[in-house]
């Protein structure tokens, strides 16, 4: 009896076992810059816009996410040539467009000039203005300065975050190209002193993408959970929280 009873124990107990792993979620590697408020950090619970608009897909769709935050242009190198890779937020170029599988836009976001002493109304204006403006290296508004002329003297590529920002309240650059919110978010961190804005040059939605060779029952799992939470009302929520800045602001 007692053997019947152990092995009985055992079985239930590989049973149980087997069942937890078959019934587990499965694994994604999630690559995202440092660029909050759109993604951020790997502690604690808030993970920028972006981020918590796709850890909440990702959770309905019956995934979870692994963290990774290499430099900006490698992950995306990453995610082309990989399988199964998930990557956000990505803004869907000419350049990029074969390269990804685009699961759904996450939000809509504006860009433009930054700087402490002028605005400016064009590219053609901003291209007179500034002899040197800082720009996420490997982000669609570098991709965008190229594509309208500017020549690499006056594009100065740096890692995404609070890098351009820095460098322009130091004085080294003369200008920032970049997204409204994350330039305002980041800003009000580092500095009391009014940032001109110039006018909105660049509109374009942000997406939650994949690699090339993507599993099309994951991209449409992943695409009806981030329709649900625009439906919902829950994506434009969380854009919301962020946007009135960041905690204890």
């Amino acid at each position: 009896m007692k053997w019947i009873s152990c092995c009985t124990r055992y079985a239930i107990g590989a049973a149980l076992a087997w069942s937890s792993s078959v019934f587990a979620s499965p694994t994604i590697d999630f690559y995202f810059p440092e660029a909050p408020p759109l993604t951020m950090g790997t502690q604690g619970e808030r993970h920028g816009i972006a981020g918590d608009i796709t850890l909440k897909a990702m959770a309905m769709a019956g995934y979870s996410a692994n963290f990774l935050s290499p430099p900006w242009p490698r992950a995306q190198r990453d995610v082309a040539n990989g399988k199964d890779l998930l990557i956000a937020p990505l803004s869907r170029t000419q350049s990029r467009e074969n390269n990804f599988t685009w699961i759904a836009p996450l939000l809509t976001m504006d860009r433009t000039f930054f700087s402490l002493d002028r605005r400016v109304e064009s590219f053609e204006e901003a291209r007179k203005a500034f002899k040197l403006i800082a720009v996420g290296i490997g982000s669609a508004q570098e991709m965008r300065l190229r594509e309208e002329g500017f020549p690499a003297s006056q594009i100065y590529p740096l890692k995404i975050g609070d890098n351009p920002a820095q460098m322009l309240l130091k004085g080294r650059v003369d200008a920032w190209f970049n997204g409204v919110p994350e330039s305002r978010y980041i800003w009000k961190q580092l500095s009391d002193r009014p940032l001109v804005m110039s006018r909105v040059l660049m509109t374009a939605d942000i997406y939650l993408a994949c690699s090339r060779d993507c599993d099309p029952q994951m991209v449409e799992r992943l695409k009806k959970a981030v329709e649900t939470l625009q439906a919902n009302g829950t994506a434009n929520k969380i854009e919301a929280e962020y946007l009135k800045g960041p905690p204890g602001s």
